[in-house]
């Protein structure tokens, strides 16, 4: 019994202390790790974040969102999309906003552009011009509306020397007989690929006017020459095109006497 004891004192206690001293010796070594969860509010799921909207037309700047030289803003085929005229510059000489989405000229849109030489607003979708839009830009000389959709053309300025609306829908009831009488700068007047029935009067000044692929179904003696005088030449006239219109052009011999070719056009 006693040797049992002398066994137990001198071996077992000593191999039970030295174990437990070894396992505290781990858990100092390696302290558990208390982790705390915190709640994720700063970061939003990628399905929270939508799609950026591209900006529109009419939240850029102009000069951004076309190219401006000196005197000169070209918007050609936009992106985003042009409906309305920008705000142009002051100095702003020449205007060429073609083929965009613009679909009505406001009075607004040239009020304090007075330098304005030449628009070019071929290849939109404008429907309305309104009456005042051109008609205080005195030194406007060159204005094109071809390829919109205009049944009507709004008062024009008086030094006005080129104007092309071809290809719309414009209606005699929508040009007054004497929309260019007074312009007496006019020389090149392009009203083509229209829905004209009549010819409007026209200014001495004229050069060439084309009104071809119209519905003009008759003239007279005073369309082109004075009725009245076989003396009368009309010395600037240089090109009529009538051809397109249901109208035969033989059965008024007397009305292109003045002229020094005759139009272009069916004489069957």
């Amino acid at each position: 019994m006693h040797l049992w004891t002398l066994f137990f004192m001198s071996v077992i206690v000593p191999w039970m202390l030295s174990s437990a001293a070894k396992h505290e010796y781990m858990e100092v070594k390696n302290p558990k790790k208390d982790f705390e969860i915190f709640p994720d509010h700063g970061i939003p799921e990628d399905s929270d974040i939508g799609p950026v909207a591209d900006p529109k037309a009419d939240e850029m700047p102009t000069c951004l969102l076309c190219v401006c030289l000196t005197g000169s803003v070209y918007c050609e085929e936009v992106s985003p999309e042009m409906s309305a005229v920008p705000a142009l510059p002051k100095e702003t000489a020449y205007l060429y906003a073609r083929f965009n989405k613009i679909t009505k000229i406001s009075n607004k849109d040239f009020a304090d552009i007075a330098t304005l030489k030449r628009i070019d607003l071929t290849g939109n979708f404008i429907t309305e011009i309104e009456d005042g839009a051109f008609s205080k830009l005195p030194n406007l000389e060159e204005l094109t509306l071809a390829e919109n959709r205009l049944t009507k053309l709004p008062m024009l300025p008086a030094n006005l020397i080129l104007l092309n609306a071809n290809f719309n829908k414009l209606k005699t009831q929508g040009v007054k007989s004497t929309a260019f009488k007074k312009l007496t700068k006019l020389a090149y007047l392009y009203l083509g690929n229209n829905e004209l029935t009549a010819v409007p009067q026209l200014p001495e000044s004229l050069h060439v006017v084309h009104l071809h692929n119209n519905k003009i179904k008759t003239i007279t003696d005073e369309t082109f020459c004075k009725g009245n005088t076989t003396q009368y030449i009309r010395t600037n006239m240089d090109e009529v095109k009538l051809d397109g219109n249901p109208i035969m052009l033989s059965q008024y011999p007397n009305s292109f006497i003045c002229l020094r070719s005759l139009p272009i056009g069916q004489y069957h």
